[in-house]
Order: C-alpha cells, then structure tokens, then sequence
C-alpha cells in the first residue's frame, strides 16, 4: 500500500504535459471565440474538463493563460536552422524565398492570425502580452534573417545593414496582407499566392541591395567609358 502513491506520483507528472497542452488548446478556443474580456477561467476548465485548481497548478491565472497561449503559437514561427549561410546571391535568394514560403504560410494560418488579434485587442491593458508575442514570435524571425543577411552583407553578396534589409524583407512579404487578414476581408492564401509574394520579395531584396563587388565593377566600367569618350 505505501508504495502507490510513488507510482500515481509518477502518473500524474507523466500526464503533466499532456495536461498543460488541453488546457492551453482550450484557454485559446475560449479566448479566439469570446475575446479576453468574454472568457472566464471557469469556462476554460469546463472546454479542457479540468478543475479550475489544475488551470491554476499547471499554467496561472487569466491573464497568464492568455500569455502563455500567446508563446505557445509562436513557438511554432520559423527557426533560424531554416535559413543557412549562401556563398552566392542566387542561393541567397533561393534560401531567403523558401524562408518566406515557411513564415507566411505559418503566419497566415487561422490560428495565428486570430492569436495577433488577441495580442492586439489587450496589448493596452496587458502589454505582457504583446511582449511575448515580441518575445517569442516576431523577435526570432528577425533573429533567423539576421543570421543570414549578416554573413550575406560580410560575404560581399549584399551591401546594406541586416536590420534595414529585415525590415525591408518583411515589409515586402507582408505588404497589405497582414491588415487585411486582421479585417477579414481576404481569405488565407493559398501556396500559389504565398510562393509568389516569397519569390517576388527575395528579387526585390536583391535588386535594392546589390553585391558591392558588382556596384564598384559597374560604376568602374562607366568610369572607363567617360575617359574613353
């Protein structure tokens, strides 16, 4: 008999995960379908089929289960593995369309899109919540191209400074899309559209951002050709 507690201490910790992930999926239906203000912990723990007590022990209160659902989805934006250092611009910009293929197709996922809406609606009144989608979603994206646009600028592929070409590379993938899926009044893209804006993003990058070597090389031969003249 004193040994059965160990083992259903074992089983409860095994469950933890497992747990946690319900109550996560739940708080996020519940907040997706009533917004922050609509949505009470109880009407979580009934979605989940927990104790309030387990939303408590396993993640924290309102606000915190919010945040948390927040870093849950933004953990799955792309990683930075899935952008590897180019030795020319035509790799670069084959590695730079992938990567955009990858990030607006999690991106424009329903759910993400709906957990934007949610950091939006309570960024005023809870700026953590903003702060970890910052965190945990938007800040490694940046991180990934970074990485990338960094060894590209040092390997002379590129000329310009990595944060202009982020923003610059983002703003191009985005362009309106992203406002109008916060309104709804577009549908998500389909991989045709998402590989079009991808491939047309890396190119315009590329011919705002030319290889110094190529710049020198071309003003030099019109150089040339002045002294010619």
């Amino acid at each position: 008999m004193r040994g059965k507690p160990a083992r259903d201490d074992r089983q409860e910790k095994a469950d933890e995960p497992a747990l946690r992930r319900r109550i996560l999926e739940a708080a996020f239906a519940a907040f997706a379908e009533l917004g922050y203000s609509g949505t009470s912990t109880s009407e979580i723990a009934t979605r989940a089929h927990v104790s309030k007590r387990d939303l408590y022990t396993h993640v924290g209160n309102k606000l915190q289960l919010l945040t948390e659902c927040i870093r849950d989805r933004s953990a799955r934006f792309p990683v930075a593995t899935e952008l590897p250092d180019s030795t020319d611009r035509e790799m670069l910009q084959a590695a730079l369309t992938r990567f955009g293929q990858r990030f607006l197709a999690e991106v424009t996922d329903a759910n993400v899109v709906e957990t934007f809406r949610l950091a939006i609606a309570e960024a005023n009144g809870a700026p953590e919540i903003a702060r970890a989608l910052e965190e945990f979603g938007r800040e490694k994206v940046r991180s990934a191209l970074r990485g990338a646009l960094t060894n590209a600028r040092d390997s002379a592929l590129v000329e310009g400074e990595p944060e202009e070409m982020i923003r610059e590379f983002l703003a191009l993938l985005w362009a309106d899309l992203a406002m109008s899926l916060l309104l709804r009044t577009v549908k998500t893209p389909g991989e045709r559209e998402i590989a079009r804006r991808s491939a047309a993003a890396a190119r315009a990058l590329l011919a705002l951002h030319p290889s110094p070597v190529r710049g020198r090389a071309r003003r030099g031969g019109r150089h040339a050709k002045n002294e010619a003249s």
